[in-house]
């Protein structure tokens, strides 16, 4: 493998998780847990499928930025002009989304919970005024501290640079290809996430994404932002993965149905030290196993280009902006119609993923001053639009 080769299969693995990303969300809009919003039909039977996607999601973004970076930073000629369009590009669209697009987020949760009386613009000036009397601090970047934290990680590790080249070249040296060999490559990452489960998230066991009270969180999305920067361009990592990831999908299943079990009687075990360790403990070589086995996947059947990943690659960022306000309004409107879960639920995917499609197809990939304001930094062809499959796709 080329180091220096565009990594085809990240960039479909990193629309496929945004994506998830997405779907998890409309998902929050229907299960018992905490939201902005909630449905009338709110209950648990979404509930399985959630547990099993929550504890590798954002992780495997994440993961994906680490490598981005690597591959960019390695490009830059200089590091510290890198480092300053590094931070123009991700606070812009920062920013305009905390001031701009996360408002209806808070509105309708706070309409819901009865501190404001409707009326949108009225609102939005509260809003940015930043007003202390709601049960939310505003102005808030809620999805969007995804956002945040990467460009943290990304400020410190473009400085750090030049010891990760080292500690990425030990890495393909023969005592790391002894120790990744085999199982291994599924195994050792993922002991240090379980490592993490009895020490950082136990002194820090809820994720605040504020920032500077959130180390549990700092701990393992962070490591997983290094891990990629460290296998960007590891021979070694990628041809073991490329052996064992058929067979590591096989663990993957049975991990899923162990953890399963066990959530499914989570009352019972709760009162099983043993039983409750050992379900702590599985959950993060779970995530580790499925991001390795995606990576392996991805790298075997998604490494080419084509139209339509160069359109999504770029796109993608702008939905994920977009789309955690989009479902809210979208619940909230399809709420308020009195329908079925089965004519509900369709609306709110279906108009959450067109609305994305759709304002960036018409509105921000054509208006030049939105597009930075978006993320979307490149320059882009108005008159070229959604690409229709090709034999290369």
């Amino acid at each position: 493998m080329d180091g220096n080769t565009r990594r085809y299969d990240l960039d479909w693995l990193r629309v496929i998780a945004f994506g998830l990303l997405m779907f998890y969300h409309i998902g929050m809009f229907y299960v018992t847990w905490g939201w902005h919003v909630k449905s009338a039909h709110a209950g648990p039977a979404a509930e399985p499928l959630m547990l099993l996607l929550n504890p590798w999601r954002l992780s495997l973004l994440f993961l994906i930025s680490g490598v981005a970076l690597r591959f960019a930073v390695d490009k830059a000629v200089s590091a510290p002009a890198f480092a300053g369009r590094r931070f123009v590009r991700l606070f812009v669209p920062l920013v305009f989304g905390m001031l701009v697009i996360v408002t209806p987020q808070a509105y309708f949760e706070l309409l819901a919970k009865g501190e404001i009386e409707p009326g949108y613009l009225a609102f939005w000036a509260r809003y940015l005024a930043g007003e202390d009397a709601f049960s939310v601090t505003v102005p808030t970047w809620n999805h969007l501290w995804y956002v945040v934290y990467l460009l943290a990680y990304s400020l410190v590790a473009i400085p750090l640079m030049p010891a990760i080249r080292v500690l990425s070249g030990w890495t393909e040296g023969a005592a790391f290809e002894k120790l990744m060999r085999g199982w291994g490559v599924m195994l050792v990452p993922g002991l240090m996430f379980i490592l993490y489960r009895f020490t950082t998230d136990t002194a820090f066991p809820r994720e605040t994404h504020d920032l500077v009270n959130d180390w549990g969180a700092h701990a393992r999305y962070g490591s997983y932002f290094l891990i990629g920067m460290l296998i960007a361009k590891n021979e070694t990592f990628w041809r073991l993965l490329g052996q064992i990831w058929r067979r590591g999908a096989v663990m993957v299943a049975g991990l899923a149905i162990v953890l399963s079990l066990l959530w499914f009687n989570w009352e019972w075990v709760a009162q099983q030290p043993a039983l409750l360790a050992a379900a702590r403990a599985l959950r993060p070589l779970y995530a580790w196993a499925v991001i390795a086995t995606l990576l392996g996947a991805a790298q075997a059947y998604l490494n080419h280009p084509s139209a339509r990943l160069q359109y999504l690659t770029t796109a993608i960022f702008p939905y994920y902006i977009l789309h955690q306000s989009l479902i809210v309004v979208m619940g909230v409107a399809a709420g308020g119609l009195g329908l079925s879960v089965w004519l509900e639920f369709p609306i709110v995917l279906i108009g959450t993923f067109a609305g994305c499609i759709l304002l960036y197809e018409f509105v921000i990939r054509r208006i030049g001053f939105l597009r930075p304001l978006f993320g979307v930094w490149v320059k882009q062809n108005p008159d070229a639009m959604l690409p229709k499959p090709l034999a290369a796709d």
